[in-house]
């Protein structure tokens, strides 16, 4: 029983690995594609597909994360007399962590989504073969455009979430807890500094690789039949997910 429970565990450990080894050496094959410029017309539609339709939802995540946030610390600052902090506190709690993470959550669940359909199903419907046919790399036509995309588009929309944020809180901060908007702001001003922004930009940049990287590996390795590209899908959005948090871990080790 117990040489039975080991074997299965070394078969789940062996597999873990050899899937890392692959998404790396899918990783390694996008950065070598590099060397032949992508076409900037896919580029660009891949930036408006994955970045501009996610930010209504960058919008409300951030803008009601700003506002709870400022709902629970506010009364505690001022019960403890440091009101005149809390926008500073927001601010960057907001760059520093909750800005890169949440967008880069809901981009997982948007984008990464979007990402595995979309290759699965050309790969179920064998146009991913019909592009070696014609001598095309299908890394260098589909996972590229799709991860110069999300590198970009990730920190942008981690700018645009986290001034969301700041908002969010600063509407809390004035019409409920009574703290004046020059205090809210002057806060920001005084206690946070540009690396808590540029830190926060590079954590995106490095999710936005995790997203497209992910998302394009499960789609290449989807099974076929309508029910592999489902199974695809959701493996995509909860590895995205997870392996954001596990670099999270360590970008904020390494970045402060």
């Amino acid at each position: 029983m117990l040489m039975g429970y080991l074997e299965r565990l070394g078969a789940v450990v062996l597999g873990l690995l050899e899937k890392i080894g692959d998404v790396m050496l899918l990783g390694a094959e996008t950065f070598r594609q590099l060397r032949h410029m992508p076409r900037i017309r896919h580029v660009l539609a891949q930036m408006s597909h994955l970045g501009v339709d996610t930010l209504p939802i960058v919008a409300l995540t951030l803008m009601f994360t700003g506002m709870v946030m400022t709902l629970q610390l506010a009364h505690e600052f001022i019960r403890f007399g440091a009101q005149s902090t809390i926008g500073g506190v927001i601010a960057i709690a907001i760059g520093r962590e909750l800005g890169p993470v949440l967008v880069g959550v809901v981009s997982a669940g948007r984008v990464g989504a979007a990402i595995t359909a979309e290759i699965s199903t050309m790969k179920v419907t064998e146009q991913i073969d019909a592009l070696r046919v014609m001598a095309t790399n299908p890394v260098g036509y589909l996972v590229v455009p799709r991860m110069i995309a999300c590198m970009v588009m990730v920190p942008l929309l981690t700018v645009f979430g986290d001034v969301i944020g700041v908002l969010g809180g600063w509407l809390i901060a004035v019409n409920y807890s009574g703290i004046t908007t020059f205090m809210y702001f002057n806060s920001i001003d005084i206690f946070m500094a540009s690396h808590d922004l540029t830190g926060g930009l590079v954590k995106a940049a490095v999710f936005g690789l995790v997203i497209a990287i992910i998302g394009c590996y499960y789609g290449l390795n989807a099974p076929n039949g309508a029910e592999g590209v489902g199974r695809a899908t959701t493996r995509s959005v909860v590895g995205s997910i997870i392996l954001i948090f596990m670099t999270n871990v360590f970008l904020s080790l390494i970045l402060y």
